[in-house]
This record gives structure tokens, sequence and C-alpha cells, in this order.
């Protein structure tokens, strides 16, 4: 008599793991190995508490962790002198050859990254450090000779140090394709709501950060300014996203963020003083300029609504007229007899 047991199907009423969530876990615990292998290459002194809490772990993982670089084949060892975790001098982890441009580039990336006001996690600096640590020795010097030269300043971005949790929020639900619920300070609201959001895309636009998606119960895509929420959680829940959805087609010829329901053909001529600066810059993709002997230029836009570009259009005053639309024209004039109003010798506070 056969004394083996059947082997029984797996419980269906155990839930199991989504294969999504166990890659999340390996990723996440093969990003934490290579993190130990960057500390102990690089200069510092890491023992295995200190390396522990850089990486906001147990010293026990940790140890798990160095028995993989072991089994990798790392020549790790503990120094004598002051206990503390090496690599081999001659050992060079395998790493992407980089040319250097693609060098510069990365070391670029981390100065974006870095700018006041962008707090996107640690940003760049992370992928930087790890590849100044495994590179050869002109790979290394090469990236601290870029970092000493590149600097981002004063990008005049929306202050978002305080919501780098909501943003890293945003983030992991876009990766996984889940709801996000929290509390939105509308300008348009006399109190915060409350809004689930079926998030499509987290994007930086002129100086801040905006999650496009739509709301739950509706159907239209909306743009929310990620400044502008006081909490936000990732939910369960999987998010219902447009697989035609296309950030380009959403904003159209808006100025900015917000796309008018109207279509309208503006033309700026430039005074000769401010022609220059004028065309510097591309300001809009839809921008057409035409030079004039005189010395003045004029600009040219298709532009999706008024109101984003009469701001603008107000910071060149006296340097500019409005060719067209007659609405625009309008509009300025009524913001710059306002301006006048307050601001003259005679108003009274």
């Amino acid at each position: 008599m056969n004394s083996k047991k059947k082997k029984l199907p797996p419980d269906s009423s155990v839930p199991r793991r989504p294969d999504r969530d166990r890659r999340v876990r390996q990723n996440a615990r093969i990003a934490r190995v290579l993190g130990v292998l960057n500390l102990i290459q690089s200069r510092g002194r890491w023992n295995l508490k200190a390396i522990a809490s850089e990486l906001d772990c147990s010293p026990r993982t940790i140890q798990r962790d160095l028995e993989v670089l072991e089994f990798a084949g790392v020549p790790w060892y503990v120094d004598p002198a002051d206990k503390c975790y090496r690599v081999r001098a001659d050992y060079q982890f395998p790493t992407l050859m980089l040319t250097q441009d693609e060098t510069i580039g990365q070391v670029v990336a981390t100065a974006l990254t870095k700018a006041s006001g962008l707090d996107i996690s640690s940003g760049a600096s992370p992928t930087t450090r790890k590849l100044a640590a495994t590179g050869n020795g002109e790979i290394q010097q090469l990236i601290a000779d870029a970092a000493r030269m590149v600097e981002v300043f004063d990008l005049k971005l929306v202050d978002h140090s305080q919501h780098q949790g909501v943003v890293k929020t945003l983030q992991n639900a876009l990766l996984q394709g889940k709801k996000v619920s929290g509390r939105y300070d509308s300008p348009y609201e006399d109190r915060d709501v409350r809004l689930t959001i079926h998030p499509y895309r987290l994007c930086l636009v002129k100086q801040a950060w905006y999650v496009i998606g739509h709301a739950e119960g509706e159907t239209e895509a909306k743009t929310f300014r990620v400044a502008r929420f006081k909490s936000l959680r990732m939910l369960e829940a999987a998010a219902l996203i447009p697989e035609q959805f296309d950030l380009g087609e959403y904003f159209g010829n808006a100025w900015s963020v917000y796309r008018g329901e109207k279509s309208y053909q503006v033309e700026l001529q430039f005074e000769p003083q401010a022609a220059r600066i004028a065309t510097e810059t591309i300001w809009h993709h839809t921008q057409e300029v035409k030079q004039h002997q005189d010395g003045s230029v004029t600009l040219s836009f298709t532009v999706d609504g008024l109101d984003e570009i009469l701001h603008w259009v107000l910071a060149w005053s006296g340097k500019v007229k409005v060719k067209a639309p007659e609405t625009l024209r309008t509009m300025l004039l009524h913001e710059l007899n306002a301006a006048i109003s307050l601001n003259s010798t005679n108003h009274k506070d």
C-alpha cells in the first residue's frame, strides 16, 4: 500500500501576494544589497551598526546582505584597525560603461533634482554616488569635476518641501496603478475637499508639480496642484487609466497648465529694446517670430484661453503692444488700470 499522501491543491481561500508586490519586495532587496556595497566601497567608516542605521534596517538584515555579496563574489573584509567593512581595493563591481557625455548628463540631472523647491525624493544623487563608488578613477574624477562646475540656482519653484510624502505617494501609485485619496485645498472651495483620484501622470509645469487624473465618480481628466494636497495616501483599489491618454493632447495649446475652452490667435509686437530678449526664449510650442525693419519683432501664438498668457504679457508692460486679439488687449488695459488705481499717489488705504 502506497503510504505517500497526495499533494493537495493550494487553498484558494488563503490570500496570496500579487506578483507586483513580490517584484517590489525583490527590487527593494536588490537596491538595499547594492546600497550596502556602495557604502563599504566608499571612503567612510561603516561597521554593521552604521550600515543598518544608514539603510534603516536591522544589523541582522545587513549581515544577510553581506552574505549575498560574498556569494556574488564581492571580496569584502573587516578591517582589523577600526572593525569597519571594506572591499578589496582592486575590485570593481561590474557597471555600465558610460561615455563622458553620459556621465556629465547624470551629474547635470543630479544638480537639477537638488534644486530648491523641486523635492522629488532623493533625486539623482544616490545614482551618481553609486557610479562614483563603482566607477574607475577616470569616471570618479570626471564626476567630481563636473559636480563642482554645474549648479542649478534660483528656479523660483513652488515650495514643495512640505509635500515630499505626497510626491512619493503619487510616484508609487502611478507605478503600481493605484488610486489615491486625500484632502485638497481647492481655491474654488471654502474648505478642504476630500478627493479620490485615478492618477494618470505626474508632471512639472512651469514652477510647480501637478498630477493629472480624474476624480472618483467623474470621467473627465483634471489638473491638481500637488502643493495643495493637505494629505494623501495610496489605496489598494486599481486606478482606471485610459490606454490612449496623451499628455500633449490633454494640455493642447494651453499657455501653461489650465486649458481654456476657446482657441485664440495671439499677436504681440515687442519694441526694439525688448525684441532680442523676447526672442531668446521659446515661450510656447506654437511660437512664430517675425522680424521688422525698425528692430521690433512680432511673436505669434495659438493658445487655448487667455488668462494665463495675460499674466505673462503684463510682465512686458511698456515694451509690447497687443495686436490681436482685441479681447486680450481689453483684459490687459483692465489690469493696468487696476494697477494704476491701486498704486496711485492719491490712493488711500
